[in-house]
């Protein structure tokens, strides 16, 4: 979960020759990806077509039940197939529909990410862009989206980070860092926030995590790859025993990112899982220069007790 291009899949099917893989996914096009894999590995690989909040029902349909799995790999968040097609609408720095649905045309009663900017009020933006993109300019950019809608509908992706970029000066645009210290556009937080929202990221990912511990036999081992701190602190609460939807607790002392990671201590009830690694496992600086989109993974590995 999830199947993305099938490279996980690929290197599982290879390191393991006796194993079965159900290759889940809510992403059609990934989804027939996997059935072409399917029809060169008979037998091994499994297509499931369906969101994270899906897979018990889904698992049981194709004669999985509780405790059945040896083993969950949980990658969450965007492939990198979804950002690099522009009719997709992930991608700010190339231009296509403001559509940001994972499950493309299957789900057409979802709302796209132009049906939120265009029909949501200026609070509940506020709420969605502070809340999944952590960003402290969500008023500014709320009342931004507003005005230009007032104008003219938003339905493509560089207009909307044209309409977000208004509301900064030029000198501001690119004053942002990512990880790798690039510049990065300031309206990066808000497509990350928008497309949490549209497709529900964190609750599904619950979800999963929850159908995992469900599904995993005593022993059974869970990975979860997460790509930024909303993620992450949802897979180390989880595993911790501690409370999904809490708010995060910070030492007002500390900085915010210097703690973050730090500040959840495990539960001190009965414990559900155990830790493969003492600390969450991280890429190395040859890694990210292969591929510089992992530069934010983190690998958390547990196994059920």
């Amino acid at each position: 979960m999830t199947f993305g291009a099938g490279g996980h899949t690929l290197a599982i099917l290879d390191a393991v020759p006796d194993v079965t893989v159900y290759a889940l996914d809510r992403d059609p096009l990934a989804f027939e990806m996997a059935r072409r894999l399917s029809a060169e590995h008979q037998g091994r690989v499994f297509p499931v077509l369906g969101c994270f909040s899906e897979v018990s029902n889904l698992l049981r349909q194709h004669g999985v039940q509780p405790g059945g799995l040896d083993a969950v790999l949980l990658d969450a968040g965007c492939s990198s197939m979804q950002l690099d097609s522009p009719e997709r609408g992930f991608s700010l720095s190339k231009d296509g529909p403001l559509d940001m649905r994972m499950d493309g045309g299957r789900c057409p009663a979802v709302a796209s990410a132009a049906d939120v900017v265009n029909a949501l009020d200026r609070q509940a933006l506020v709420s969605i862009l502070s809340t999944y993109g952590e960003e402290r300019y969500a008023k500014k950019i709320a009342s931004a989206i507003v005005a230009a809608r007032d104008i003219y509908p938003i339905t493509r992706t560089q207009q909307l980070g044209a309409v977000i970029a208004g509301a900064f000066s030029p000198s501001t645009l690119y004053a942002r860092k990512d990880l790798l210290q690039r510049p990065a556009h300031v309206a990066t937080k808000s497509f990350q926030a928008l497309r949490i929202f549209v497709n529900d990221e964190l609750h599904e990912l619950h979800a999963a995590l929850q159908a995992a511990e469900v599904f995993l036999r005593p022993g059974g081992r869970l990975c979860v790859l997460t790509f930024h701190s909303l993620e992450d602190r949802v897979a180390k609460r989880f595993l911790h025993g501690l409370d999904v939807a809490a708010p995060p607790r910070r030492n007002p002392r500390r900085p915010a990112r210097e703690e973050e990671g730090e500040d959840e201590r495990p539960s001190t009830g009965d414990a559900r899982w155990a830790n493969v690694q003492k600390k969450v496992i991280m890429p190395q600086q040859d890694e990210v220069r292969e591929n510089p989109r992992g530069r934010s993974a983190k690998l958390r590995a547990a196994v059920k007790l």
